[in-house]
C-alpha cells in the first residue's frame, strides 16, 4: 500500500512540473535608450546668453550643466528591475552630445510597465571618493572635507544682481554640512546631510517590445529649479550654494518637478 502511494504521489509531482514548464511564457527581452533634452519655460535653451528671467524677477544666463543620475527602477506591476551599482550611474553634460544619448546597460523583460524613477544624483552606497577614476566623472568630485563623493550637480551662470552688475552663481547640489554655531568653517561641522532625491516620473508608462530598442526621452525643466514651492532668489541666496545647507535643502525641495518625460516610442 505504501508503494502504491508512493508511485501516485511521484506520478503527481511530474504531472505537476510538466505543466509548470508549459506555463512558463519566455517573454523574450528588449532595451531602452534614455535620450536627455533640457528646457527653460518649455523650449530648448541657448547657454552663455542672458535671456532668460526666473520667478524671482533675476535675469541670467546658464553657462554650464552638468549631473547624475542614478539607481534607474522599471516598474512591472509590483516587480522591479533596476541597476543599484556604478553601472546603473549615468553623467550628462549639456556640451557634450554624447553624454545626452544612454543605452541602459541592461536588457528588459518585454512586456507592459508601470512606470520608471531614477535618483537625482548619487546615494551613500555610490557617493564615495574615488569610486570614479577617470574623465569626466571624476571632475565632478565633491571635497572630502565637505562630506566626499561627487557633485550631484553643477549648474553655472551669472545673473543680473541688485546693482544691474553680471554676477556668477554656481547652483551646485551635492552632500551638505551641519555646523556648529552661525559659522560655516569647516572645523564646526557637526554632521553631513545626503541631498539626493528620487525621482518617480509621471506618463512614463510604457512597453518593452521583444528583440527591440525603446527609447525614452528624459527631459529637465531648468527654470523649474528656480520655483514651485520656493522662489529661488539670486539675490538673497547669492553666488554658491556649497557649505549653505539651507540652500541646498531649497533647491531639492524644489526639484520634485524638474524632470518630465517627452515621449516614449
Amino acid at each position: 500500500m505504501k508503494s502504491k502511494f508512493s508511485a501516485i504521489i511521484l506520478i503527481a509531482a511530474i504531472f505537476f512540473n510538466s505543466c509548470r514548464k508549459e506555463n512558463i511564457v519566455d517573454r523574450g527581452q528588449g532595451n531602452v535608450v534614455f535620450l536627455f533634452s533640457h528646457l527653460i519655460n518649455g523650449s530648448p535653451f541657448l547657454t552663455d546668453t542672458l535671456l532668460y528671467t526666473n520667478q524671482a524677477g533675476n535675469v541670467y544666463e546658464v553657462n554650464d550643466l552638468m549631473y547624475f543620475i542614478s539607481d534607474v527602477i522599471f516598474y512591472d506591476h509590483g516587480s522591479q528591475v533596476q541597476l543599484a551599482d556604478l553601472s546603473g550611474a549615468h553623467y550628462i553634460n549639456i556640451k557634450t552630445p554624447a553624454t545626452l544619448c544612454w543605452n541602459f546597460p541592461l536588457p528588459l523583460p518585454a512586456g507592459n510597465y508601470d512606470s520608471l524613477s531614477f535618483v537625482f544624483g548619487l546615494n551613500e552606497a555610490l557617493n564615495h571618493s574615488h569610486n570614479f577614476v577617470n574623465p569626466p566623472e571624476v571632475y565632478m568630485a565633491w571635497p572630502d572635507i565637505l562630506g566626499g563623493g561627487y557633485h550631484y550637480m553643477m549648474l553655472n551662470g551669472k545673473w543680473l544682481d541688485q546693482a544691474s552688475v553680471l554676477t556668477p552663481f554656481n547652483f551646485h547640489m551635492g552632500i551638505g554640512q551641519i555646523y556648529a554655531g552661525t559659522t560655516h568653517s569647516i572645523d564646526s561641522i557637526l554632521a553631513y546631510v545626503h541631498n539626493y532625491f528620487t525621482v518617480h516620473l509621471s506618463g512614463s508608462s510604457f512597453t518593452i517590445t521583444k528583440d527591440k530598442t525603446d527609447t525614452v526621452q528624459v527631459q529637465m525643466n531648468v527654470d523649474s529649479w528656480f520655483k514651485t514651492p520656493h522662489t529661488w532668489d539670486f539675490n538673497h541666496w547669492g553666488g554658491m550654494m556649497m557649505q549653505n545647507q539651507d540652500a541646498m535643502n531649497t533647491a531639492k525641495e524644489n526639484g520634485f518637478d524638474v524632470f518630465t518625460i517627452g515621449y516614449i516610442r
